[in-house]
């Protein structure tokens, strides 16, 4: 027997570059000098840095201030004497009752946190206390503006505040509007509104350039309503964010089964202004290829209650599987523009003219805009070839044709017909065994043919043909 087929390899866990929870997977390394700038924006340091060292710095930056003016209070008091003559009630000191260190140290306390028990005072004897009493208030209050607004700005950030911002655990590709479209769902957890809330998508795909750069980690914007404003969102309930899959997206020619071999993250970024605050506060996620369901559709959350509407957060992460073409958008479109040659694209062999179509307005849109009976001649296989040549032929003059429709106008508008030929080739077109009368063409292509009376001021050419039909 022969070797068994080699299985796939199992794939391994997936590096990400956003964690689900947002944090960014960077480590910054080798800065070398460039170290010292941390120190020259020192605050926002001190601000970024986690809690444990705020508060040892916090600990430490006012311990050795305490003891380094306690230190100054007591230099000055044993340059003087007055640690000998402290008890001498007819010595006045400096500092009253200050002896030995520990009375220095209590006395500075009392000053800076203005406590004032009354028992160590400064005297008008001490022109050099007075100096270090100014140097220890304007001290003392920068320190406090430095660490209590670190503190405070530490307390206030509103990153805790994204953690009741919530995004759903996959995200999901099936057709919304007939349209393939990549979902996922993003949720407010509390009561209080996030103000102008906006929402911004990046793909991150590693890809090689024509000239041969690798970029390992290149950034495409994906489109979730940036040009209509869709982007901007009233987040009350929870609302679902919508990429429509066209010929402008990174993933235009993404199938269920290239999926399988594609490596990417979409990384989500909701901003918003945090109303109790109003700070800006910004929430992360991403997903990777594996977290993308194909065929899926979310779970309806929003349930109409007595005088209120209730949001389930139960179901918001679920899913459930919808028919879905398992082809990517590239592909529909090739394999639609081959089935309706009727209807495609003019290819340009010269110069293009401004009536020129140059692509079909979507999916959905193919067969209907046709009238009933253009609708029956494009789906028949044995279509005459005539016809298909005049399709696939540039046009260079715009026809007096207006009242036409639109894929009426593009066969009509064929180089060098006249007006005689082009009624000639659509009265043919017309007399196809599918057409039962004139009567029942659209209104313009009465005009076209002269009413709807076989009789009238028809040309020799067509009153003959019809003679021969309907007799």
């Amino acid at each position: 027997g022969g070797l068994p087929p080699p299985r796939a390899a199992p794939r391994g866990k997936r590096q990400r570059f956003v964690d689900k929870n947002g944090r960014c997977n960077v480590q910054h390394g080798n800065l070398g000098g460039e170290t010292s700038r941390y120190l020259s924006d020192l605050f926002t340091t001190l601000v970024d840095l986690k809690w444990r060292w705020n508060l040892f710095i916090f600990i430490l930056t006012y311990t050795v201030a305490w003891l380094f003016m306690a230190s100054m209070w007591w230099v000055i008091a044993y340059m003087r004497g007055d640690l000998n003559k402290a008890h001498d009630d007819s010595y006045t000191p400096c500092v009253a009752n200050v002896y030995n260190f520990p009375s220095a140290f209590l006395f500075f306390i009392e000053t800076e946190a203005t406590i004032g028990y009354g028992y160590r005072y400064i005297t008008d004897k001490c022109p050099e206390g007075i100096i270090l009493f100014l140097f220890q208030s304007i001290l003392g209050s920068i320190v406090d503006a430095f660490l209590i607004g670190c503190m405070f700005i530490k307390m206030s950030q509103p990153k805790k505040r994204a953690e009741t911002l919530m995004f759903s655990e996959h995200a999901a590709i099936s057709m919304r509007d007939g349209k393939l479209t990549l979902m996922f769902r993003v949720g407010n957890l509390r009561n209080s509104h996030m103000v102008s809330a906006q929402i911004r998508c990046k793909l991150l795909k590693s890809r090689q350039t024509p000239e041969g750069e690798f970029l390992p980690l290149d950034q495409l914007e994906l489109d979730v309503g940036f040009s209509t404003g869709a982007d901007q969102l009233f987040l009350v309930s929870p609302l679902t964010i919508c990429h429509v899959i066209d010929a402008k997206s990174p993933f235009y020619d993404l199938s269920q089964r290239s999926m399988q071999t594609e490596q990417f993250e979409i990384v989500v970024i909701l901003e918003g202004i945090v109303e109790t605050t109003g700070m800006t506060c910004q929430a992360r996620t991403s997903y990777t290829e594996d977290e993308v369901l194909w065929g899926h559709r979310f779970f309806p959350v929003i349930s109409l209650e007595e005088g209120f509407f209730k949001v389930d957060y139960s179901q918001f992460h679920a899913t459930f599987e919808v028919p879905t073409p398992p082809y990517s958008v590239k592909e529909q479109e090739e394999m639609l523009l081959m089935s309706s040659p009727l209807i495609a694209p003019a290819v340009s062999n010269s110069k293009e003219r401004n009536n020129s179509v140059e692509c079909l307005d979507g999916l959905d849109e193919v067969g209907t805009k046709l009238p009933s009976k253009l609708q029956k001649i494009t789906g028949r296989e044995d279509f005459p070839k005539k016809l298909l040549r005049m399709s696939s032929t540039t046009s260079e003059k715009a026809y007096s044709m207006g009242d036409l429709p639109m894929k009426l106008q593009r066969i009509s508008s064929v180089p060098g017909n006249s007006e005689e030929k082009l009624v000639s080739k659509t009265t043919k077109m017309m007399s196809d065994p599918i057409s039962q009368s004139v009567a029942d063409l659209p209104p313009k292509l009465q005009k076209l043919s002269g009413g709807g009376r076989m009789e009238g001021n028809l040309p020799p050419k067509l009153r003959k043909m019809n003679s021969d039909r309907f007799t």
